[in-house]
């Protein structure tokens, strides 16, 4: 039986899609997200190279359009439909990428994580924090942990998954003989991929392997196991495959591994909503936690809020 687990979490949501008692797929959404599908107003404030433009929202925010119109120059009123997330890197954040939106288009925001999981016609269920943990109890610690260390094992030996602004690169680590641990490796990044709802280019690399036969079979695994859509290379001689896929938002070691202290904070106060009934205890936190909850007093409240009792946080 496949279902997803959903919950309203505080400052962002979780859902994971679990068959047979195991995340298959994963997906965070942070509160506050300008999502795929959004139709808003906005004016175009500055042209960019490419035929690529900024465009400030009136509702707050900046997009980049990709393609800007013919004839549109600076300062023009439109209307943008979104059709990328905000991607995080270090350093910086790529903007949500937009198109001009077709001209019937009612303003709206895009379907968020609920309604996109709903819209599968899988089941959902709606996690509350006063019932057991069936998304802990399906690997949701596992997974962040993958997430956040990059390391993946898969029976015949381990992925070590690596996202960098160009791609996700997965290296794969095993024992002889090569052929069988490249296809059971091939095997495991697909699932990695849909597990971390990875997007954009992927790059995979094999132990070297002689013949084109086998890097064949290599190939043919990752497209047994790997729904479309997808394109890819062929393994070369050196070992080394490229995906490329859709990456309508950022993947879960991309948003966990871009602002750790954020997740941390985010983890904890999913913890502290789980505590049973009782006095209010006081927590103590590092200087960046202590700093990230202080900063955000929305999330402090809604906690406050949901559990009935006061928030005490001491720095450590």
């Amino acid at each position: 039986m496949s279902e997803w687990l959903y919950e309203a979490g505080i400052g962002e949501a979780r859902a994971a899609l679990v068959e047979d008692g195991r995340i298959v797929q994963a997906a965070i959404e942070l509160t506050g997200t300008l999502t795929v599908g959004t139709v808003a107003a906005g004016r175009l404030v500055e042209l960019l190279p490419g035929r690529q433009g900024r465009v400030t929202l009136a509702q707050g925010g900046d997009v980049l359009l990709a393609p800007v119109p013919k004839g549109m120059t600076q300062g023009a009123a439109l209307t943008i439909l979104v059709t990328r997330e905000a991607i995080p890197e270090r350093g910086r954040s790529k903007l949500p990428k937009a198109v001009v939106a077709p001209e019937d288009a009612v303003h709206a925001a895009g379907p968020d994580l609920r309604a996109r999981i709903a819209a599968t016609g899988i089941p959902v269920r709606e996690l509350l924090p006063h019932q057991p943990d069936d998304l802990e109890a399906a690997g949701w610690s596992e997974l962040l942990d993958e997430a956040v260390t990059g390391e993946i094992g898969f029976g015949a030996g381990v992925l070590r998954m690596t996202p960098t602004p160009a791609m996700t690169l997965f290296d794969v680590d095993g024992s002889p003989p090569h052929e069988p641990l490249s296809i059971a490796a091939a095997r495991a990044v697909a699932e990695a991929i849909l597990r971390h709802g990875i997007g954009g280019s992927i790059g995979i690399d094999f132990p070297t392997l002689e013949g084109k036969g086998p890097r064949q079979a290599v190939a043919e695994a990752l497209d047994a196991a790997l729904p479309l859509p997808f394109e890819r290379t062929a393994v070369n001689g050196f070992g080394f495959l490229q995906i490329v896929r859709p990456r309508p938002r950022a993947s879960i070691p991309e948003r966990l591994g871009i602002d750790p202290v954020g997740a941390r904070a985010r983890a904890l106060l999913r913890q502290w909503e789980r505590e049973p009934p009782g006095p209010a205890p006081t927590y103590r936190l590092s200087g960046p936690v202590y700093d990230r909850l202080m900063a955000t007093p929305d999330w402090r409240e809604t906690l406050e809020r949901r559990t009935g009792r006061p928030l005490t946080l001491e720095r450590s």
